[in-house]
Order: structure tokens, then C-alpha cells, then sequence
């Protein structure tokens, strides 16, 4: 009976019969971390990561290094547990005291990432602000360790 069911739902199938177009079934997992450059201390973030190629899906966000930003950055979660994230926004803010807020080249986050293909991520990393905490905007740069994985 089982048979039978299968049978029927490949002949439904619109693209039974139909040939698939070739595909590179290479994936790969990495990790690239996330950095932001500021002589001034910073109280709140926003980045948004994007690949050119295509290739990349996030599959999980981890906060960075600073003990001012405890938790896991802002995200749009529901994207990334369905993997559908081929872009990402992230940002992260502060309410801690102004001696505790980071300055400097900060890890502000670790992006997990599937990548498929044989091509390399061209990724397009965009600082969308960095603020002081009473909101004036700072002067930063955002750059991105490339990533490190594994094949599978």
C-alpha cells in the first residue's frame, strides 16, 4: 500500500519526468566573526550581511565579546531555524554604565553559516550604525574574519 501511495504522489509530482538541472551538491559549515573598530565607547550596533554569490544561509548567530553585550544579538530567528536566511540583520544594544562599554576592535558577533556551491561567499557587510549611549552616531568600521569550516 505504501508503494502505491509513493507511486502516486511522484506521478502528481509537476516535475516527474522532467529533468533536474545539474546541481554542485557541495555544503559546507563556517563560522565568520564579526568586528567593529570605534575609538569611541559604544552602547548599540546594527549590521546587516548579505552574499552576492548567493551561496551562504545563516544557520545560527552568537553574541561577541564584550561583557556589556551579554546576551545573543537581535535577529530575525524565525528565518534562520526555517533556513531561509540568505541576509541578516543583527543588532545589539546596552543599557550598561559608560566605563563598561567597549571601544576599539570589538567581536561583536559570530554568524554560523551553510554554504553550498563550489564558489566562494562574496559577502557584502554593511555597518548600518554604531551610537554612543545617549544616541549620537560614531565614527566605526565593520569588518569580517573570513570564514573557517568544515565540508561536508
Amino acid at each position: 500500500m505504501r508503494a502505491i501511495i509513493v507511486s502516486l504522489i511522484l506521478l502528481c509530482s509537476p516535475s516527474f519526468g522532467q529533468e533536474l538541472p545539474a546541481t554542485d551538491d557541495r555544503v559546507s559549515f563556517a563560522a565568520v566573526d564579526i568586528y567593529i573598530d570605534s575609538a569611541e565607547p559604544m552602547a548599540a550596533w546594527q549590521f546587516e550581511l548579505a552574499d552576492r554569490n548567493g551561496s551562504m544561509r545563516i544557520v545560527g548567530v552568537e553574541n561577541g565579546e564584550s561583557a556589556a553585550f551579554e546576551g545573543v544579538p537581535y535577529y530575525d530567528r524565525e528565518a534562520v531555524q526555517l533556513g531561509v536566511a540568505d541576509r541578516i540583520i543583527v543588532a545589539d544594544f546596552t543599557l550598561a554604565e559608560e566605563a563598561r562599554l567597549p571601544s576599539g576592535r570589538i567581536r561583536i558577533a559570530t554568524l554560523h553559516l551553510m554554504l553550498t556551491g563550489s564558489g566562494e561567499p562574496d559577502f557584502d557587510l554593511n555597518l548600518v550604525t554604531a551610537t554612543t549611549s545617549d544616541g549620537r552616531v560614531i565614527d566605526a568600521s565593520i569588518s569580517l574574519v573570513p570564514p573557517t569550516g568544515s565540508e561536508q
